[in-house]
């Protein structure tokens, strides 16, 4: 299981700038001369007025094409100081963002950078939201050209962005670089934080195309400032700025790294001012809880292993559960009937619907409609009155009326009836999805989860995962709220039934699917399936 984020975006030390010195010491104590990062000049006057103009009145720019005046021979044809090369742009959808093809004056200030950066402590950042490697933060480092950098971003180039922004920013330093390698990805999010105004990226990249992934994707949103799909795509390019508000529309993310010999290195941070009011959260409605169904009992036995269904077996699961408050239950179906219903998953009947939004989840799950007759027949089967009660005897909790009431501690109990206050008369009954996982699935944890806020049993059947290596992703990770202990992690199993208890402080997500998934090994499909349940007492 991986660690829980604090908030929805990149997990940055935040601290108040203390200005720093032209003269500074170093990790080996010795003092180091500050080398001074500088705009490209062509950014100074006429391009300023221009970005301006586009900026606030959110119009699409973009400069003119050809070749720019060579400023320091007056001959025309490329320089250290064109951007001819790749035009500066104000793109005003889906939100307004603002890219500076070659930034920064000189070339050898780059290199040096560059060089200061690879040159530093990186950590494994890993969670459900992102997987890559980043430093400390920037404004602890004291190296020639890192500190260089910060004195040009968060003084000299200030008041260039609150002249283009009209933004009034403060004093606070944040940022921090990035590296980014074959499967690393930073989900969408919209980087929302008290007091962030604007965000930035600096790219310091070898020559990259769409190909390589790791592209920069802007999603477009709805009425309830919910991302619906990416809208634009922007490739990193070496010494390119990309600078864009925070809004609760700025929904963005860095898209997989497909490339396996290329290293996408940035850096990147915000700059802070007074926090501006955000509108209500939108609040997902929950999908209804259905009560069991009635079923006959051959049917039941007949999709059932054998062991499962032996009163013997029970008593040794449920004491199991009861420690753990998890199980695994291998070869769950009866093997005749896992493969028939392998089989009909993979018919290209069956019509399956993108589930969004993307700041919380994205998979696929089946429309009823178009369920075949093995589906159908599975599916009854789990939502039977006699599941609900085999459930109840292999976990100790009341999913049936008839069941044994286990409960023996008084304060659970009465924590319980809190929660369920004002729904006492409900009957036990259960939420489920036929879901679909393949290369870029994922869900995500989010601050507000009305699904994951009362006592529950997950209950997934994992369907057509055999080769699955846990490096692919796509493991089911468990994790108390608000810490970042990992509790549990589920990985895909092949007709294996995973039950896991939750309270009201157990969250849980699907990591991110990976590169790795869509290149099939031997008869493993580009695709597996869940059923996906969550019972309820």
């Amino acid at each position: 299981m991986s660690t829980k984020r604090k908030d929805t975006s990149v997990d940055v030390e935040e601290r108040d700038y203390k200005p720093q010195k032209k003269k500074s010491k170093s990790a080996n104590g010795k003092k180091q001369s500050m080398i001074r990062a500088e705009l490209n000049t062509l950014y100074e006057s006429k391009l300023k007025d221009q970005l301006r103009e586009a900026f606030l009145n959110k119009k699409n720019y973009h400069t003119s094409e050809g070749t720019t005046k060579n400023t320091s021979t007056g001959s025309e044809g490329p320089s250290e100081y064109s951007i001819s090369d790749d035009a500066a742009k104000v793109h005003c959808d889906p939100f307004t963002c603002c890219v500076l093809p070659n930034f920064i004056k000189d070339e050898a200030f780059l290199e040096g950078l560059k060089d200061e950066l690879l040159n530093l402590d990186f950590c494994d950042k890993s969670n459900d939201l992102y997987k890559f490697q980043q430093s400390d933060a920037l404004q602890n480092i004291s190296s020639p050209y890192i500190s260089g950098l910060r004195t040009f971003l968060y003084q000299d180039f200030l008041g260039w962005l609150r002249d283009v922004t009209d933004i009034e920013f403060n004093d606070t330093i944040d940022m921090t670089c990035s590296k980014y390698t074959y499967t690393d990805v930073l989900l969408c999010h919209d980087d929302e934080l008290e007091g962030r105004r604007i965000a930035f990226i600096l790219y310091l990249v070898p020559p990259w195309s769409e190909q390589d992934g790791g592209l920069l994707d802007l999603f477009e949103s709805d009425e309830h400032y919910r991302p619906k799909k990416i809208s634009k795509s922007l490739v990193p390019k070496w010494n390119s700025f990309v600078f864009f508000e925070v809004t609760p529309a700025s929904f963005h993310q860095v898209s997989e790294v497909l490339t396996q010999d290329k290293l996408r290195l940035s850096v990147s941070g915000w700059f802070h001012g007074a926090s501006v009011a955000r509108p209500e959260p939108f609040i997902e409605p929950s999908a209804p809880i259905c009560g069991y169904v009635p079923l006959e009992e051959g049917l039941f036995v007949r999709w059932m292993n054998p062991c499962y269904l032996d009163p013997d077996s029970h008593a040794q699961i449920s004491r199991t559960f009861n420690e753990e408050s998890q199980i695994q239950l291998p070869s769950f179906f009866n093997e005749d009937r896992f493969k028939a219903l392998l089989g009909v998953l993979h018919d290209e009947g069956i019509r399956w619907t993108s589930r969004g939004p993307p700041d919380r989840r994205c998979y696929e799950v089946a429309e009823k409609s178009s369920y075949p007759s093995t589906l159908k027949e599975c599916l009854q089967v789990v939502q039977s009155e006699l599941m609900f009660l085999l459930l109840s005897r292999l976990t100790g909790l009341k999913f049936h009326e008839d069941a044994e009431d286990t409960s023996s501690d008084e304060e659970d109990e009465d924590e319980t009836k809190q929660i369920y206050a004002g729904s006492a008369s409900r009957r036990p009954g259960c939420r489920l999805e036929v879901r679909r996982w393949r290369h870029g699935d994922y869900t995500l944890i989010h601050d507000i989860d009305t699904v994951e806020s009362e006592f529950s049993l997950d209950f997934n059947l994992f369907i057509g995962c055999d080769g699955w290596e846990n490096d692919m992703g796509g493991f089911m990770s468990y994790i108390a709220r608000g810490e970042d202990e990992e509790l549990l992690s589920v990985e895909p199993q092949d007709n294996t039934l995973a039950l896991v208890y939750k309270d009201t402080d157990t969250l849980s997500f699907t990591k991110h699917i990976n590169h790795r998934f869509s290149k099939p090994a031997g008869s493993r499909e580009s695709a597996f399936f869940t059923i996906a349940m969550v019972f309820y007492e």
